[in-house]
């Protein structure tokens, strides 16, 4: 944005947390709990609060795009406004069909409803919603979304992604629907790993972001997973062949956090990847992980000598919060 600044941007914050915003040029937009309950609807469908206050800034606003927090932008969002017309509805991304989900609630519940009523087939394409670009004169589409919402939450139970579903439906065979994922990425999983990322920067620039330096190093803040190069992940797949089986992936994604990156923003991950390889072993496991087995594993000689200096910071990390479970 700093290479355009004649064009100005209306950045609006919706937040009940407002604090980490103050320093930022944006627009705060508070809201309180009774406000957050009014958005969620009869249901309490906080996801619902989206569409419902684009609704509200569309009122206000020509065109508006509401970008969900977890995204980070390859190129200047002016870019997103020119792909925003009347008769378009910009998304983050268009995902699949709908008969691709036939196994899923929002088919086994829905489909016949939507069929008879000529809303929806199995070719309707569905899309993600971390991006909703809209003109004032479509917003309607967005009050038959969530007049859709309210209708079928009750009987889409644990369909935690009705909301963007019923936005592809209110724009099907209406708008035509556009994507930006070479504009956006949003990082709906793997969150801990970009979060630490940012909080790493935020650490870094807080007190003054806006500054040139701090400005200069969100280029650094990538949407690159940070993982060792190829020749590195052999060595450590070879390396791990003298550790148990059933401890080898854990091995190894623990010395994803323990790569010393180029990049410092990726090297503040260090603690997520071990973090996550615990989560992840004991998801194969199908049981906790204790803090004696845990120590087990980490005082194997050859995990002691993959990780070397590193290994008392894993330790130390890592088996804490298993003592206190």
């Amino acid at each position: 944005m700093r290479d355009t600044p004649e064009q100005a941007l209306d950045i609006q914050v919706f937040t009940d947390t407002p604090e980490p915003y103050r320093r930022l040029p944006v627009r705060l937009r508070r809201f309180d709990a009774q406000t957050r309950r009014t958005w969620s609807g009869p249901h309490g469908y906080h996801f619902r609060c989206k569409q419902v206050l684009m609704r509200k800034v569309l009122e206000e606003s020509d065109k508006a795009v509401l970008i969900d927090t977890d995204t980070f932008f390859h190129q200047n969002p002016m870019k997103l406004f020119e792909r925003i017309e009347p008769g378009k509805l910009l998304c983050n991304a268009l995902t699949t069909r709908y008969d691709a989900c036939k196994q899923t609630t929002l088919y086994t519940a829905l489909a016949s409803i939507l069929a008879q009523r000529g809303l929806a087939d199995d070719s309707m394409p569905l899309l993600n919603s971390g991006v909703i670009g809209l003109t004032r004169e479509d917003a309607d589409i967005l009050d038959r979304s969530v007049e859709m919402m309210d209708e079928f939450y009750p009987i889409t139970p644990g369909a935690i992604t009705l909301e963007e579903f019923c936005l592809a439906v209110a724009a099907y065979r209406t708008v035509e629907v556009n994507e930006c994922p070479d504009l956006i990425h949003h990082y709906w999983s793997r969150k801990q790993l970009f979060r630490a990322k940012v909080c790493a920067w935020i650490n870094k620039h807080g007190d003054n972001p806006t500054h040139p330096h701090g400005l200069n190093d969100t280029r650094n803040v990538t949407a690159h997973l940070p993982r060792p190069d190829a020749w590195q992940r052999l060595i450590h797949k070879g390396a791990t062949m003298a550790v148990p089986k059933d401890q080898r992936q854990f091995v190894r994604e623990v010395l994803y956090g323990c790569c010393d990156y180029s990049n410092e923003f990726d090297r503040a991950c260090s603690h997520v990847w071990w973090e996550k390889a615990v989560g992840n072993a004991e998801q194969r496991l199908q049981q906790p992980l204790s803090a004696p087995q845990l120590q087990q594993w980490l005082d194997h000689w050859a995990v002691r000598k993959m990780l070397g200096q590193r290994h008392k910071d894993v330790c130390q990390h890592l088996l804490e919060p298993l003592k206190h479970r």
